[in-house]
């Protein structure tokens, strides 16, 4: 039976199917590019919070633990993380338990690919980048995380090496631009769109479900 997060629950069988651990923030991506590629990708989305990225030294220890409960009810398990901050400590645990991970430093090089960051970076390294999860999530995870919700007047102490937002779209729709308008404004920054859609997603989790053979990162 399906769990009400539209995610499996962590009981029902799951023959033939591989289990994708995921960032909070890349699992309801990731999910319908499965279900939207032909044909659709036989993996179970489970999500881990995304705001262990505040965290990023506890994201090994909750991947690992998620693992070992989905280990055994399932042909195999991949790890829908990019290092995302934790300097190398998911590629320990991939090679000591035979996983693979989803490549690249951050969620950003999967959407926008690593060399077009890496020219983005170089040529403004003031740059704050946000997703459509961040977009639509930005009150939560970024006001209320840094506490701007309380202490507006921080926002200075916080962004003020910062000079542009870029928002890497995956889904254009006019709601995602007012409320990346929006986040912009929060910030005091110039806003940026650079259209990605979910081409580089999608590629990324069919590379990843397709080599079974060697723990480490997908290529």
């Amino acid at each position: 039976m399906p769990s009400s997060s539209g995610f499996p629950s962590r009981s029902e069988p799951a023959p033939g199917r591989v289990a994708l651990v995921a960032c909070g923030a890349l699992a309801q991506p990731a999910a319908e590019v499965s279900a939207r590629h032909t044909p659709p990708l036989p993996v179970d989305v489970h999500p881990l919070p995304p705001l262990l990225h505040n965290r990023p030294q506890e994201i090994a220890g909750a991947v690992e633990r998620l693992v070992d409960e989905l280990e055994g009810r399932y042909e195999r398990v991949v790890i829908g993380y990019a290092d995302c901050g934790t300097y190398g400590a998911l590629d320990e645990l991939c090679a000591r338990r035979g996983l693979r991970r989803l490549p690249g430093l951050h969620c950003y090089d999967l959407y926008a690919g690593r060399e077009r960051m890496r020219q983005m970076m170089e040529e403004q390294p003031g740059t704050y980048v946000l997703t459509d999860f961040l977009v639509r999530s930005f009150d939560r995870t970024v006001l209320r995380e840094l506490g701007l919700d309380r202490h507006p007047e921080l926002r200075e102490d916080y962004f003020a090496h910062y000079s542009r937002v870029v928002w890497l779209a995956q889904d254009r729709s006019e709601e995602l631009t007012a409320l990346a308008e929006r986040a912009a404004g929060h910030l005091g920054l110039p806003l940026e769109v650079v259209p990605v859609g979910h081409v580089g997603l999608e590629r990324a989790l069919v590379d990843l479900l397709a080599e079974p053979a060697a723990s480490g990162v997908a290529s």
